[in-house]
């Protein structure tokens, strides 16, 4: 079952991650949406980021999980970006993707 969420970037500019080889390297709305979706649905994203782990062997496998149909759309609000992806991928999976994209820099709106 898909889920829809609804996720804002308040300084699209401050939105990257740690890691800029898994972060978000967007500028505008199309593109943050673009380089989400290649995170939910995308398996080479997590290759990426499970190959920066200490440990990659002790990862939970659950982590991987991809949904090749997820959606995002993106759109522009004043100075604030926000993305609608739809996917199968639970929400604790969501989320820990979005920190690695994004860092703290992002707000999760709405869970539909």
């Amino acid at each position: 079952m898909s889920v829809s969420y609804s996720i804002s970037l308040p300084d699209p500019a401050q939105a990257r991650g740690s890691e800029p080889s898994v972060s978000f390297s967007a500028h505008g709305a199309e593109a943050f949406a673009e380089q989400l979706r290649d995170a939910l649905a995308d398996p080479a994203w997590f290759q990426r980021w499970l190959a920066l782990q200490p440990d990659p062997d002790e990862v939970d496998p659950s982590m991987g999980i991809t949904d090749p149909s997820a959606t995002v759309t993106g759109q522009q609000a004043d100075l604030r970006i926000n993305l609608v992806a739809t996917t199968s991928i639970p929400g604790d999976i969501l989320k820990h993707r979005m920190h690695v994209l994004a860092g703290k820099h992002w707000e999760l709106r709405n869970v539909r």
